[in-house]
């Protein structure tokens, strides 16, 4: 069963997370198995990325977007960005396959017959459909202009939690399972098996698939472990520093999410770090703004606060600190665990995952990767970031073009 849904990302008063459809179940009529077939060498080399500019913001939005075509001619779908999925998949009606359905012998299918896909959420919704291959019109960052015929998911049996459609047009999966974009367009040869992006605090920010734009210094790193859970980007167990000292909340095992709002820890540790922001907050003018239902705990100051800076000093800074590697740290500024609403007040924005459907799971999400460039290696099983001004795309360190 897959994991998240599209609820997460309606609203900020939703507690629900999209980890996303990390699993890919492909069937048929028959369910019978089909011939292995060999994989046919990439026709092309070019080894370059494709950058995005991004749309949206945690709060109010509650999601980052991008605008992808697909088709010839192209059709622009605004897409949430999700690396806790692996399928990327525009809603149903708007996308209509013509003879384009993904069939046995294509390498991403293991089935007879077309390949169906079945997909449930966290949040009780779910998606049914099938994979087709397409034209994705791309710009890449060594000027050329090709459009490689992609697989991805077209639903025609889609739930949403509380009933109510996403606001963007469907999700791109940026997962490192096959069937996700960037593995797709590894394999022929036209970028790294490399995605990453950089979430403006501002709103904004910019996406990448392939190297091209990965720092050449200043990048933190930690390994995917080898039995991570399933294809998402996860890391090896964390322990939480509050204010630059250790804490009891450990082995938390983090997924990197950007299809999730807000970070999630499990109830356990949840309440630790609620108890140690709460009795850090004793003696300071702030008082609990229960008449606010942004998000579940918020404070209202003597007057009301017009962005995260100012309440900044009030709050003591937040570290993960990933116990797999020496001196590996996350650092979590305020600005990256708290909101400002509209009503003036400043609000936790980590919540309980447990007591929304995720059990032991514990999640980073948008409001924690603001302001970091962040990298997604799966070539060499990393996860990487460093601080980044993600309202300025930074230039391209693309090589020459090797084509065959």
């Amino acid at each position: 069963m897959a994991l998240g849904g599209d609820g997460g990302r309606r609203n900020t008063t939703a507690l629900i997370v999209r980890v996303s459809a990390s699993f890919l179940f492909c069937f048929s009529a028959a369910n019978q198995p089909c011939t292995n077939r060999k994989s046919s060498s990439p026709l092309v080399h070019l080894a370059s990325s494709a950058v995005f500019p991004l749309q949206g913001n945690v709060y109010p939005l509650g999601y980052y977007s991008l605008s992808l075509n697909i088709g010839l001619p192209a059709k622009i779908f605004e897409l949430d960005i999700d690396s806790g999925s692996d399928l990327t998949q525009p809603r149903e009606h708007l996308y209509r396959p013509n003879i384009n359905l993904l069939q046995c012998e294509d390498l991403l299918c293991t089935v007879d017959d077309q390949c169906d896909y079945e997909v449930k959420y966290a949040d009780h919704g779910s998606s049914l459909g099938v994979l087709v291959k397409e034209y994705f019109p791309l710009k890449f960052t060594n000027g050329s202009l090709l459009s490689p015929h992609l697989a991805f998911g077209c639903g025609y049996d889609q739930k949403y939690f509380g009933l109510v459609t996403p606001a963007t047009a469907g999700v791109i999966g940026l997962g490192n399972g096959k069937v996700s974009i960037v593995p797709q367009l590894s394999h022929l040869g036209l970028t790294r098996n490399v995605v990453g992006h950089c979430l403006s605090g501002q709103g904004g920010g910019f996406l990448c698939f392939g190297a091209d734009l990965v720092p050449s210094s200043g990048v933190i790193w930690t390994s995917m472990p080898p039995n991570s859970m399933g294809k998402w980007y996860t890391s090896g167990p964390a322990e939480l520093v509050f204010g630059g000292k250790a804490t009891s909340v450990k082995g938390l095992n983090m997924i990197f999410d950007s299809g999730s709002s807000y970070t999630y820890f499990n109830s356990q540790a949840y309440q630790a770090t609620v108890t140690l922001v709460r009795n850090d907050l004793e003696g300071k003018p702030l008082k609990d703004a229960t008449e606010d239902q942004s998000l579940p705990i918020c404070w209202k100051g003597i007057k009301p606060f017009k962005f995260v800076r100012d309440a900044k000093n009030y709050f003591k800074p937040l570290a993960l600190s990933f116990t797999n590697a020496k001196n590996v740290q996350l650092q979590l500024s305020p600005e990256a665990y708290l909101i400002v609403t509209k009503h003036g007040n400043v609000c936790l924005g980590i919540l309980n995952g447990t007591e929304v459907g995720l059990g032991n799971l514990n999640i980073i999400g948008d409001i924690t990767l603001q302001d970091k460039m962040l990298i997604y290696d799966n070539e060499n099983r990393q996860i990487e970031w460093a601080p980044a001004n993600c309202n300025k795309l930074p230039k391209s360190r693309t090589v020459a073009i090797i084509a065959r």
